[in-house]
């Protein structure tokens, strides 16, 4: 498992102070909130203090105590943010890191298919799981109950049961 999840990437700057536009990569940006520190990505995996939080349409707008001005975070466009995990939110029971179940072994044993977790989209309704068959097909597998019988982080398996129409 990795040690660190990534909440989202610089976009552009914003204003004049040193704020950046970020889109958020977790389900609810309004976890930024929360957060008193991130990881850039950068070559020196700075850690960055968050100042303040604004939220616009879909972006977060993120002020660093490190930077005032729109010329200091000029270099952070393009870049990754990354929390730690153990300052990651809490999870709760049936919830996984979409980072935990990529290349995660997929394996239905009532049909016999096998594969690995490729990409997980997310519908609003549900997360849709891509998956990529040994066989060389790819299958979108909704992530509800009926599907998915059981996920094991530990030995990176998951078992599906794949309904009648989806293959």
């Amino acid at each position: 498992m990795e040690d660190v999840l990534q909440v989202g990437a610089v976009t552009s700057t914003h204003g004049v102070r040193g704020e950046v536009k970020v889109f958020p990569t977790t389900d609810d940006a309004r976890r930024f909130g929360k957060l008193k520190e991130v990881i850039i990505d950068n070559a020196n995996n700075d850690i960055l203090h968050v100042e303040h939080v604004k939220y616009f349409k879909n972006m977060v707008i993120l002020k660093f105590k490190e930077f005032d001005s729109l010329n200091d975070v000029e270099a952070l466009k393009g870049k990754k943010l990354f929390v730690k995990r153990a300052d990651a939110v809490r999870l709760e029971s049936d919830e996984y890191f979409v980072a935990d179940l990529i290349d995660m072994i997929v394996c239905d044993e009532a049909k016999g298919l096998k594969g690995r977790l490729a990409d997980v989209m997310s519908t609003g309704a549900n997360d849709v799981y891509v998956i990529e068959l040994d066989d060389g097909r790819e299958l979108l597998l909704p992530a509800i109950k009926d599907c998915i019988l059981d996920v094991d982080t530990e030995d990176r398996r998951m078992s599906i049961n794949i309904l009648d129409g989806l293959l």
